[in-house]
C-alpha cells in the first residue's frame, strides 16, 4: 500500500505541473528572476575513523566544488572541527568549532568523473585535538568529533552546513558540510543486543523501498557482522530477522581481543527505521532516530 500511494502522490504533482496557470504574470516567473544560483561541495567518499590509542589515525572526507561556472567561483574552502563529549562523568569537555586549516583553489584538482575542482581532506587525531586544545585524559573512545567546511566563492559568498537546504545536504546533491565520527576504542567484548523498530509497521527498507542492505558492523580483522529487519516486499541477502513489521529484536558476538568494531548504517530509504544498540553490560549506547543519514554511528564502548 506504501508504494501504491507514492506513486500516486507523485503523479498527482505531475498533473499539477502540467495543468497548472501558465499566466506568464505567475509569482513563479517573479522569483525565477531573481533566482541566484549558489554553489556546494558533493561528497564523493568519507573513510577512516579515529582510534583513542592512535593519534596518528585520521578521518577523511573527499569532496568536489561546484558552481554555475564548472567550479570557477571557488576561491577556498575552510576545515574546522568541534568536539561532542559523551561521557558521563560530571566533566563537561565540549569544544565549539575550531579552525584546522584553509586549502586554496590551487590546491584541488580535477575530478576523475565530473573534471570539477576536488580535494581529499584528512585530519589526524591528533591534529584534531591539538586544534581543539584537548588533552590526555579529556577524550576517550565514545566521543565525537566533527569536520565542517566551509565553501568561500571569488564573488564573497561562503556556504556552509547552516545555510544550505536538507535536498542539497542529502540525496543527489550528497552535501552535507558536516561529518561526525566517533572515536574508536578496543569495543567491550560479548553479546550486544539491538532492537529495531520501524514506525511504519513494514519492516526495513534501507537502501531501496522493497528491502535493501544490512547494517554491517565491521571488525578490525576484516570479519563483517550483518542485521536489519526482513522486509515483506524482497527477501534480503542476509540473514534478516523475522518480525512483526513493526520490531524484532537481534544480537551480535564481539569475540575478546577486538581492537575496533565499526557500525556503518546504510541508509533509511523511507524515513521509518529506528533502533537502541545495547552493550554487554547493559549500557544503552546508542539509540537512532527515524530518518538517520547513511554511515558510521557513534557506537563505542571501551572495553572495561
Amino acid at each position: 500500500m506504501k508504494k501504491i500511494i507514492n506513486k500516486l502522490l507523485i503523479f498527482t504533482l505531475v498533473l499539477s505541473a502540467t495543468f497548472s496557470c501558465s499566466d506568464p504574470d505567475n509569482v513563479i516567473y517573479t522569483v525565477e528572476d531573481g533566482y541566484t544560483y549558489g554553489a556546494f561541495l558533493r561528497t564523493l567518499s568519507v573513510g577512516a575513523n579515529y582510534n583513542s590509542a592512535n593519534m596518528n589515525s585520521s578521518f577523511n572526507v573527499s569532496v568536489e566544488a561546484q558552481d554555475e561556472n564548472y567550479g570557477g567561483l571557488l576561491e577556498s574552502m575552510d576545515v574546522y572541527v568541534s568536539f561532542i563529549d559523551r561521557q558521563n562523568d560530571g566533566v563537561d569537555n565540549n569544544k565549539a568549532d575550531a579552525l584546522v586549516k584553509s586549502i586554496g583553489a590551487s590546491e584541488f584538482s580535477p575530478s576523475a568523473v565530473n573534471q570539477l575542482p576536488s580535494i581529499s581532506v584528512t585530519v589526524t587525531l591528533g591534529e584534531a585535538l591539538s586544534t581543539l586544545g584537548l588533552q590526555e585524559g579529556e577524550f576517550t573512545g565514545g566521543d565525537i568529533i566533527t569536520m565542517r567546511l566551509e565553501l568561500k566563492t571569488t564573488d564573497g559568498r561562503t556556504f556552509t552546513n547552516t545555510q544550505s537546504s536538507v535536498g542539497v545536504q542529502s540525496a543527489y546533491y550528497a552535501s552535507p558540510y558536516a561529518y561526525s565520527t566517533v572515536i574508536q576504542c578496543a569495543p567491550y567484548p560479548g553479546v550486544w543486543t539491538i532492537n529495531m523498530r520501524d514506525s511504519y509497521g513494514d519492516g526495513w527498507q534501507t537502501t531501496n523501498g522493497d528491502a535493501g542492505d544490512p547494517v554491517e558492523v565491521q571488525l578490525n580483522d576484516g570479519t563483517v557482522i550483518e542485521f536489519g529487519l526482513c522486509s515483506p516486499y524482497d527477501s534480503s541477502a542476509f540473514n534478516c530477522t523475522p518480525n512483526d513489521g513493526s520490531s524484532g529484536s537481534t544480537t551480535i558476538t564481539i569475540p575478546e581481543g577486538t581492537l575496533e568494531a565499526l557500525w556503518y548504517f546504510p541508509g533509511d530509504y523511507w524515513g521509518e527505521i529506528e533502533m537502541d544498540i545495547i552493550a554487554p553490560d547493559g549500557t544503552l549506547v546508542y539509540s537512532m532516530g527515524s530518518g538517520t543519514a547513511a554511515g558510521y554511528l557513534p557506537v563505542a564502548l571501551c572495553a572495561p
